[in-house]
């Protein structure tokens, strides 16, 4: 209750201050070369990715789409929590109707929180076309900042809180030369599960690497080798074979359907660097490390160089130093870098932190006033994302601690167990009862009729109540799956391997109760489960229902998500809001 009544102070505050941005796009469906190689693309202005969106929070936002693509969209602004504007959170068949070619549609919303966002494309798989950019909303002045954590020193306070200003994004992806639809195409066609990328991003650039068959197998890890088991290797493309799950799945294939590209036929090509300029007298630079990726986990460094993170998700934690920060699909770290090492340049490195694939890109962040490569740098992480040196430290999830920390309540109304595992065919995903087809987006939106899809998937809630969702995997061989809830953030309770036996949490508490953090438990918008590779795990998630509407729960890994791994949350049904005229069906929206 604490937190309820603190966030609506805050949002009064913030309010009295608002401003009204507007911020209109136009959708295109043009050829671009991204990587190195030509294909279709989607361009937000005429450009991927697209333009950032930099508002203060307790602004009103009007975001106007106009679709000039040949197919439908929506946008979905990731993480944004849409209090009192559900219409506005841009899913097809849950708060809205499609947005059809040559029409356009108002977007409204508050921006009542701080941090680092981002819109993309919320329709079948068109995130993984280009449709994305980022948010940042400039914290309010009476949001309490953690740096003193870091230090006392006045000036290096200072410094750190010019360099927030300014923050900028980094945007993180893989791309592949198929589009989605050709991707979705191939995996009915030949019953896999498309699990590989071409190529890594920063800030839309990189370029395809190929890698010598005895590195690949070199660098092949021992928990690869583990899921590969005897006579499998990687594929050229670094990444598992697509008949990994034969001897645990009995899927049917065609494994002639599948085309060059989606699991090996690594053609090398070379796209841009990016280059990031940096002023040492400025002390710190931030950054804003956003995944756009629609497949790989990607950890991130800077080599020679230490990191603070202070925010996850839009939101401060208490800082921890680190020299790599492995973000999870939709997942947003920003980092303080100290900018304390000789001037010349150093090498950026990204790479997956994905089992099924290895890949990696670099770029450059050159100190100011240096016009070359100096000397090589010297790495904190390998391709591999195996550490370079026995010194380095990766970001640590399970230490990670709110700023100020949230405690959630134990007044728990309703708990409801999902399952997680493939249906019938590889490409097939459920979250829950059953899987939720593409078809779906199609659908007369939840929000205007609570019973327009099957309810075997949706989940119904009351207002002002506490939930508990119970995520378990049911079958092996499955990666992290991050798990994004619309609308609201939610408290990350706990986390174990093998099956969840337990009836609550409160029981699960009393049998195992170092699985479990309930004092400073991580306050997210998205966090991946547990990886399921020889065993099955758990992860239990809690949220106050606060926000009336329909909303979805899905995971972020595009494929996923198009396979069906999706399930509808109807927040608040004793609350239903109240739709504004101009948002209507009748209206056309």
């Amino acid at each position: 209750m604490k937190f309820s009544l603190s966030l609506w102070a805050l949002c009064l505050v913030q309010w009295t201050h608002a401003a009204t941005v507007f911020f209109p796009v136009t959708l295109t469906w043009s050829n671009r070369t991204v990587a190195g190689v030509s294909r279709q693309v989607i361009l937000t202005n005429g450009q991927f990715p697209g333009p950032p969106l930099r508002i203060n929070q307790g602004d009103n936002v009007e975001f106007l789409v106009d679709n000039r693509c040949p197919f439908n969209t929506t946008i979905h602004f990731h993480g944004i929590e849409q209090l009192g504007t559900p219409w506005s959170d841009g899913v097809p068949g849950v708060s809205q109707r499609s947005i059809t070619p040559n029409t356009s549609f108002l977007y409204k919303w508050t921006a009542t929180e701080y941090g680092a966002y981002w819109y993309h494309a919320h329709h079948r798989g068109s995130l993984e076309d280009g449709l994305y950019g980022p948010i940042y909303i400039t914290p309010a002045a009476s949001v309490q900042k953690p740096f003193s954590l870091i230090t006392t020193d006045p000036a290096q306070l200072r410094a750190m809180i010019r360099a927030e200003i300014v923050t900028s994004p980094v945007l993180l992806s893989e791309w592949r030369v198929l589009t989605s639809e050709e991707i979705w195409a191939a995996e009915i066609a030949s019953g896999t599960d498309a699990f590989c990328a071409n190529a890594l991003l920063i800030n839309g650039k990189g370029s395809i690497t190929c890698l010598p068959r005895a590195e690949i197998d070199a660098l092949t890890t021992p928990v690869q080798k583990t899921s590969l088991g005897d006579g499998l290797k990687l594929t050229d493309m670094a990444c598992f074979p697509p008949n990994i799950t034969e001897t645990v799945f009995n899927f049917p294939h065609n494994y002639a359907a599948i085309p060059p590209t989606m699991f090996e036929g690594c053609v090398p090509s070379q796209g841009p660097q990016e280059l990031f300029t940096v002023n040492a007298a400025n002390q710190y630079v931030s950054w804003d490390l956003i995944s756009t990726a629609g497949l790989l986990e990607l950890t991130f460094s800077v080599d020679e160089h230490d990191m603070w993170v202070y925010a996850i998700d839009g939101r401060y934690i208490e800082p921890l130093k680190v020299n790599a920060v492995t973000v999870p699909n939709s997942n947003r770290y920003s980092v303080l870098i100290p900018l304390t090492q000789p001037a010349g340049d150093y090498a950026v490195r990204m790479v997956s932190a994905s089992i099924n694939q290895f890949l990696n890109t670099t770029a450059i962040m050159r100190y100011q006033g240096v016009s070359q490569l100096t000397r090589p740098s010297n790495p904190w992480i390998q391709i591999n994302n195996a550490a370079a040196r026995t010194d380095t430290v990766f970001l640590n999830e399970s230490i990670v601690v709110p700023f100020p920390a949230l405690v959630p309540s134990n007044n728990i109304a309703q708990t409801f167990f999902l399952h997680i595992n493939q249906v019938g065919v590889a490409y097939r995903w459920r979250l829950g009862n059953s899987s939720y087809g593409l078809e779906l987006e199609e659908a007369q939106p939840l929000l205007f009729n609570q019973n327009s899809i099957p309810g075997d998937l949706i989940v119904r809630t009351k207002n002002n109540t506490w939930i508990d969702l119970i995520l378990q995997t049911d079958t092996i061989l499955q990666p992290p799956h991050p798990i994004h809830k619309h609308s609201n953030k939610h408290f990350i309770i706990g986390q174990g391997n093998g099956t969840f036996s337990w009836g609550s949490v409160a029981e699960a508490v009393q049998a195992v109760p170092g699985n479990f953090n309930l004092q400073t438990p991580q306050y997210r918008d998205t966090f991946h489960t547990l990886p399921a590779v020889t065993g099955l795990s758990w992860t239990a998630i809690r949220y106050h229902v606060v926000n009336p509407g329909a909303f979805l729960l899905h995971c972020h890994i595009q494929v996923h998500q198009s396979g069906g791994m999706v399930l509808a949350m109807l927040d608040g049904v004793d609350a239903w809001p109240v739709i504004p005229a101009n948002y209507s069906i009748a209206a056309g929206f």
